[in-house]
């Protein structure tokens, strides 16, 4: 069985893999798998994005998102004459008896059907299933300059896929697209020396989860520390610099990614 793993670490959001989606489907007839796909309005594969933190401190995570070709798809109770898996694992829409189906865009949970007005038919990735008729790969991973995008037999890439989150998973539908390595929250914040008016480099830096696991870092030459991949709760955090009187004990409610700002430090 085929299935995409998405390395999300790799991920650095060049949007190629969205292009390379409309490069391969706009204006192009795949029969018996897809018509055109509309040149906008529909993203069959789309990069979202989402801003992490507040300035000065800020990073951003992208991730690819596609049809997730689920083993149990609801589109494919919504109209089981039209949808159908290929023994390969891919879904498909018939564009044929599709036709006027439009009940299908609302029947994916993860939004990745769109309806095609001027065609009258619903539409998603195919996976390229064109492609991979030929022994080739989906244009989108063919695409991708990082390696973030996989695809291929799910024995091949059974290592990553054990490593897989099912964050954005919805419950009973059994996708086989699978995340790694998400991007998670972080903290950050500054050390510096009060009466010298400097950044401290070096000073150690400590965060304790609720359930005990301590994380530890040292700010770097500008002072900054950072405590990335975190998932929300509440934390502890501790600073400590030779020659100055520390942080103690300051909580830290993680919600979102947080800038907790600046630390001055005075000296003993």
């Amino acid at each position: 069985m085929k299935t995409f793993v998405v390395d999300l670490a790799k991920c650095n959001g060049c949007y190629g893999c969205q292009i390379a989606c409309k490069d391969e489907t706009v204006e192009n007839e795949w029969m018996p798998y897809s018509k055109p796909q509309p040149n906008t309005g529909h993203f069959w594969l789309k990069m979202t994005e989402k801003i992490h933190g507040q300035v000065p401190k800020v990073l951003a995570e992208y991730r690819p998102t596609l049809c997730r070709h689920c083993d149990d798809a609801p589109c494919m109770k919504a109209a089981p004459e039209a949808v159908y898996k290929r023994e390969d694992g891919l879904v498909i829409i018939d564009p044929e008896k599709a036709q006027d189906k439009k009940e299908l865009v609302d029947a994916c949970p993860y939004g990745a059907i769109y309806w095609n007005e001027e065609l009258s038919v619903p539409q998603k990735c195919t996976g390229c299933a064109h492609l991979v008729d030929e022994g080739k790969l989906p244009h989108c991973v063919d695409a991708c300059a990082t390696g973030a995008l996989l695809f291929g037999e799910e024995e091949e890439l059974a290592d990553l896929i054990a490593q897989s989150t099912d964050q954005w998973d919805v419950e009973g539908t059994k996708p086989r697209v699978y995340y790694v390595n998400p991007f998670g929250l972080f903290v950050s914040g500054e050390v510096w020396d009060v009466q010298a008016d400097l950044v401290i480099e070096g000073a150690s830096v400590k965060l304790t989860d609720a359930q005990g696991g301590v994380r530890e870092t040292a700010t770097d030459g500008f002072g900054d520390f950072w405590f990335k991949h975190l998932t929300p709760g509440v934390y502890t955090l501790d600073i400590e610099a030779p020659g100055f009187a520390g942080v103690k004990g300051r909580t830290v409610e993680l919600v979102e990614s947080l800038n907790i700002g600046d630390f001055p430090l005075e000296k003993e």
